[in-house]
């Protein structure tokens, strides 16, 4: 079954609401059991079951109507033999006004009011066969606290609406503080299920006195126990913390029965199997309910934090360890040099939202030196100690919750880290009291110091790293324009730049001259269209180059709906003599150089031009109508006037811009020559349009369009020549191979919405069409969400063509016959069909690949082997063709 249909069901259900016998199996028919199974399950056949009312279907389910206690019935169905012999996958009870229920297969639970089931469908999904999905690198136990804590988030909310309104701070700092006791219960911090027990064992089940509770135990926790004084004997277990997590006091919301039976319920979790950097995606998924059907969307893999941390600094210490390590003579110097360099590294995330970064870089640096200690013991057989510390790691970051989330985690990082060192020494680091915590300072990045946060002294070695907001030019709000405003102070024409582009621009400035580098995740926007050219220039004019870059790739989370954007990884750096490195499908190759485009070559940058660079017909988009929809057709508009006037016809022209050239839609528009305006205004339909165009342009608040009022009767803007045309859509699918390109006769009109090249030849087309092209394309223009957007003035007037014979001439025009005749083949075929790369014709991907070989040999007899070097042979000849220009 659909998901869609199986909610339908179980709505309907719930209208209709059938007699409290027929209900589970009416439940079942929703989600799409077979009829004949219900009928044998009524029957006895299947229900293994002897208690009236109660069914219990092997491997489906164990359903019981309860008047009394649901949690006493659900937790004696756990233990019970049924459960044992026939393995139901879902516990189910229910007295119809409350369901408790638990998906024995991932240890969910639901407790909801009965009316609750409606949005709550999707926990029997595995009834219709859909399972919650998950990602190969996914921690389950990590997804699983964050549902339990999102849920428990609701209960508590629920108990407490005026403290959530009032003091949502106090609230972040109370899940925080309680995440610490789950986490330190199950690894060693404290006694095992200390908490959890006490909780359960000494607090009423109506959860009416576990505020004061945790009130007590937060105190203790903040005091050291020889100013203690007479405790009750269940909390003499608890150590003195420290380290400023209990310092402050806020008030404790209060509880109910179901919020303090749900806290019970995330103690049985093994705590001790929880990332502490998938606390931040736990926390946005608690805080904000719209998160919650992507829990960790906001949490960046491990996977792809390492994308980011080998290449700036991991892989460097490594190969010293690795050299240091093969050495005869002087190893142990070596070593401690490097572990010198270790203890001297400082990491700053000047976004750090919860921290995952951070704690990734930790967690590495940590293992390096264990790693290092393995090698140091063999010689001396001492057991050195870690000389790092969390509070060399910084950070920035806006959102109050996330600063307390970072600091916290990073201390149960740190612990990890410390089990980690007993497992491997035999000795155990002291956890307790913590010290103080990492430097997270809560503020805006792009008007803080960066240099008041993470200070630059001598023998440091920063790496600044991070996956800062993105935010395109349209979508920044008011604030994010002055933090815009305030970093680009001495720079015109920024306006376009992502947002991300404070942090290029800032970073660049802190990493000037020092022994500092860094490196974010970005949308690959900003190495793409006119931001290359309003960012990259004040990048490199501080004398930096960028050391290593991931070109695009699919950035996705450790959740289950990833966001899926694309991305890229910049590496920067002051200039000097290391090996550069381009990371592409998982492959890296060492080159000179790197562009801002994230190619190998020199660091130039495509500006736009008016005119094309080379020996090719000019461009220019199509007309526009400035019309208020007034001179354009549909199909039935047309028809229609033809029907009433038939001398119109004459008036009438075909309008095609991107959208009606790639999906094959049909447009019209009156197209009215000067000398033909008294017949066209005779008929009455075309005077009113006309007249109803001089109305909307003298309304407006241009005076360019008020301007044209005088000629109603003509688009606005007219580019249409009295000739063949090749039209090229402005956007078009980044799936799609090639951009469909195609010619037009003369009695059609182009649109704005595409780009026309009048009297054009197949050799433009050929050209224009090809992978050569198409690689320049992808590389210089911008995009449009993740469409390919075409531009006159980056991609077609820049684009650098040799001189040709007349015989390459002939063959790239042949290839072009070819090609043109493959499509005519499938003439009741879209554009949009005919270039899908899926379902591409065997003959016309034949066609096209023939005339990318012709095109190919027109710039070298070596065939290329892949579109980087394709690039890398453009922009040499971009470079020289620019240099000739600027001789002549």
């Amino acid at each position: 079954m659909k998901y869609a249909d199986v909610a339908e069901n179980v709505r309907q259900l719930l209208v209709d609401m059938p007699s409290h016998d027929e209900f589970i199996y009416e439940l079942l028919l929703a989600y799409g059991k077979p009829k004949a199974s219900i009928t044998r399950l009524k029957q006895g056949t299947y229900n293994q079951s002897n208690v009236p009312g109660e069914v219990l279907w092997k491997k489906e389910v164990w359903f019981k109507v309860v008047d009394g206690d649901l949690f006493a019935t659900i937790e004696e169905l756990k233990t019970a033999k049924g459960t044992k012999a026939h393995n139901p996958r879902f516990l189910f009870v229910t007295d119809f006004e409350q369901i408790l229920a638990i998906d024995r297969k991932t240890d969910d639970t639901l407790d909801i009011k009965f009316p609750e089931l409606e949005t709550n469908f999707d926990f029997f999904l595995p009834w219709a066969g859909m399972e919650k999905t998950k990602l190969s690198n996914e921690n389950p136990a990590d997804i699983k606290a964050a549902e339990k804590m999102a849920k428990l988030f609701d209960a508590i909310k629920l108990d407490n609406p005026q403290y959530m309104r009032e003091d949502a701070h106090a609230m972040n700092v109370f899940l925080g503080r309680l995440l610490f006791c789950l986490f330190a219960e199950d690894t060693g911090i404290f006694p095992e299920n200390a908490v959890t027990n006490a909780v359960a064992s000494h607090t009423d089940v109506d959860g009416s006195d576990l505020d004061a509770f945790f009130k007590r135990l937060f105190d203790l926790l903040d005091t050291v126990e020889t100013k203690r004084g007479n405790i009750e004997e269940h909390l003499r277990c608890f150590p003195y913390v420290n380290g400023g997590l209990f310092r402050e006091h806020f008030d404790i919301p209060t509880f109910s029965a179901k919020s303090r039976r749900m806290i019970i319920e995330s103690g049985e979790l093994n705590w001790s199997e929880i990332n502490p950097d998938i606390f931040g995606s736990m926390f946005q998924a608690v805080i904000d309910p719209e998160e919650r059907h992507n829990l960790g969307q906001h949490y960046t893999s491990v996977t792809n934090i390492m994308k980011v941390i080998e290449p700036l600094f991991l892989n460097d210490f490594k190969a010293d360890l690795e050299k240091a390590s093969n050495l005869t003579k002087g190893k142990k110097q070596a070593l401690q040099r490097l572990l010198d360099r270790i203890a001297h590294v400082k990491i700053f995330d000047p976004a750090c939202g919860s921290g995952n970064f951070l704690i990734i870089a930790y967690k590495e640096l940590r293992k390096l030196e264990m790693d290092v200690f393995r090698e140091l013991q063999a010689i001396e057989g001492t057991f050195p100690i870690s000389g790092m510390n969390v509070n060399r790691f910084y950070g920035i970051e806006i959102a109050d919750f996330a600063c307390e989330t970072a600091i916290l985690a990073l201390w149960l990082a740190e612990h990890q880290m410390n089990l980690e060192y007993k497992k491997i020494f035999g000795r155990t680091l002291v956890s307790l009291p913590l010290k103080e915590g990492a430097n997270i300072v809560c503020g805006n990045a792009t008007c803080t110091d960066w240099e008041s946060v993470c200070p630059k002294n001598d023998g440091d070695e920063i790496y600044v790293l991070g996956n800062p907001p993105y935010l395109g030019s349209s979508v920044q709000n008011k604030s994010q324009k002055e933090d815009m405003a305030y970093v680009f102070s001495s720079i015109k024409n920024y306006k376009n730049l992502d947002y991300i582009a404070c942090w290029f621009l800032k970073g660049a400035a802190y990493i000037k001259g020092s022994n500092t580098k860094f490196a974010f995740v970005s949308t690959n926007s900003i190495c793409q269209g006119e931001q290359v050219a309003l960012l990259w220039p004040y990048v490199f004019n501080k004398e930096l180059e960028i050391g290593f870059a991931h070109q695009s790739f699919k950035w996705s989370n450790n959740a289950k709906g990833s966001a899926g954007v694309t991305c890229v990884i910049i590496g920067l750096r002051n200039e000097g003599n290391e090996t550069t490195s381009i990371y592409r499908h998982g492959v890296v190759q060492n080159v000179k150089a790197i562009n801002a485009y994230l190619t190998a070559g020199n660091n130039i940058i495509i500006r736009k031009r008016t005119k094309p660079l080379s020996a090719i017909p000019n461009i220019s988009y199509g007309s526009k109508p400035v019309d208020g929809g007034n001179l354009i057709l549909n199909e039935n508009e047309k028809s229609s006037l033809i029907s009433e006037s038939p001398d119109s016809e004459k008036f009438i022209k075909k309008f095609v811009g991107s959208n009606e050239f790639i999906k094959g839609s049909t447009r019209w528009c009156l197209w009215i020559e000067d000398d033909d305006l008294s017949d066209a205004i005779s008929i009455p339909s075309i005077s009113a349009r006309v007249e109803r165009v001089k109305s909307m342009r003298l309304a407006s608040k241009k005076a360019a369009t008020r301007k044209i009022s005088k000629r109603p009767h003509s688009f606005g803007e007219i580019r249409h020549k009295k000739s063949h045309s090749i039209i090229i859509p402005e956007v078009s699918s980044e799936r799609r191979v090639y951009i469909p390109i195609g010619f037009l006769d003369d009695e059609t009109v182009i649109s704005n919405l595409a780009y026309s090249i009048p009297s054009a030849n197949p050799l433009v087309f050929g050209i224009i069409s090809s992978k050569m092209h198409m690689a320049w394309v992808r590389t210089v223009a911008g995009q449009l969400e993740t469409r390919i957007r075409y531009s006159a003035g980056l991609c077609y007037n820049t684009f650098p063509i040799p001189k040709l014979t007349k015989d390459q001439i002939k063959n790239i025009t042949m290839h072009v016959e070819e090609v043109l005749e493959e499509r005519e083949k499938y003439s009741q075929k879209t554009m949009a069909q005919l270039y899908d790369p899926d379902k591409m014709p065997d003959g016309l991907r034949e066609a096209h690949h023939n005339l990318d070989l012709a095109v190919d040999r027109i710039y070298r007899t070596k065939p290329f082997a892949s579109d980087e070097e394709r690039l890398e042979h453009l922009f040499k000849l971009y470079e020289e063709m620019t240099a000739k220009e600027k001789l002549v």
